[in-house]
């Protein structure tokens, strides 16, 4: 190794650390580069001679006290550190192993002792099912509007309608069905009635079919009721019939749809998304009232 790392007699044994003229950085990046790998070699070597230096000089001691030879203004942050670091023994670091092994089960227990409140916790606070009776009560959400629910049809499908309203007002339930041709008032305009009847109705059953399609007021109440509530879910119900799948509405595109193939079958599942809708409405607005 180049320079004067050796000791010399007169300066108490101490190891010079100044590199040769030689060996200090230029001024290009490769050649700083150059330089920072030259000195941690450097003190590679150096903390190697410091150590058989102290060892030679304290023969009864542990060769450890590099700062003592060495000071540190000459050692990199991070070899200083690395240097100062305390080593655990053997003896500690199998009492510490033994110790984490032997706590680690009371420490899983506490975990799930701690965990068990807060698992009873989240069941305590699940919302409890709504029944017809809060449905039905006097102060239920549901009389804040006339109707329950408002078929949007064409005149062709008066007959489907009218058995469908049917069904519903026969349920345990007794829906409140809004028909046009049965509840608008005579003389009154059509648009305002159409209008009405979206705003006092809680849901909205959309009776796609090919009727449906080339009549314009089916698409003017559609189109109400999607103003109305856009993002409500459950609200609007479409229900198609006879319609291929590529003739949905593109307005109805990103709600599911009911496709009635059976009467009976999509009867019930239009009474079911009713009742889901008046649920979550009744429970909605009891959880703001507390």
């Amino acid at each position: 190794m180049r320079g004067s790392d050796t000791a010399k007699p007169g300066r108490g044994n101490r190891v010079s650390c100044r590199l040769p003229r030689g060996d200090r950085p230029g001024g290009t990046v490769a050649e700083t580069s150059s330089y920072r790998r030259r000195i941690s070699t450097w003190c590679c070597c150096l903390l190697g001679d410091a150590r058989r230096s102290s060892s030679s000089l304290n023969p009864g001691t542990d060769a450890s006290p590099f700062p003592a030879l060495v000071p540190d203004s000459c050692i990199p942050g991070w070899f200083r550190r690395l240097l100062h670091k305390p080593k655990p023994s053997l003896v500690e670091s199998s009492l510490n192993t033994g110790h984490s092994a032997s706590s680690s089960p009371s420490s899983s227990s506490a975990k799930s002792s701690d965990s068990s409140p807060g698992m009873t916790l989240t069941r305590s606070v699940r919302p409890s099912p709504i029944s017809m009776s809060d449905i039905n009560a006097s102060g239920s959400a549901r009389w804040a509007k006339s109707y329950d629910v408002c078929i949007c049809h064409s005149e062709a499908d008066l007959e489907l309608v009218e058995e469908l309203v049917s069904y519903l007002e026969g349920q345990p339930e007794s829906f409140r069905c809004f028909l046009q041709l049965r509840d608008a008032a005579p003389g009154s305009a059509v648009v305002t009635e159409l209008c009405d009847a979206v705003q006092n109705s809680h849901c909205w059953v959309m009776l796609i079919t090919p009727g449906f399609l080339q009549d314009p007021w089916c698409k003017y109440q559609m189109h109400q009721a999607l103003a109305e509530a856009p993002m409500a879910n459950g609200r609007t119900i479409p229900v198609l019939k006879d319609v291929d799948r590529k003739d949905y509405p593109r307005e109805l595109r990103n709600l599911y749809y009911i496709y009635m193939a059976l009467k009976e079958n999509s009867f019930k599942q239009i009474r079911d998304t009713i009742m889901r809708y008046l649920q979550e409405l009744c429970r909605s607005s009891s959880s703001r009232m507390e």
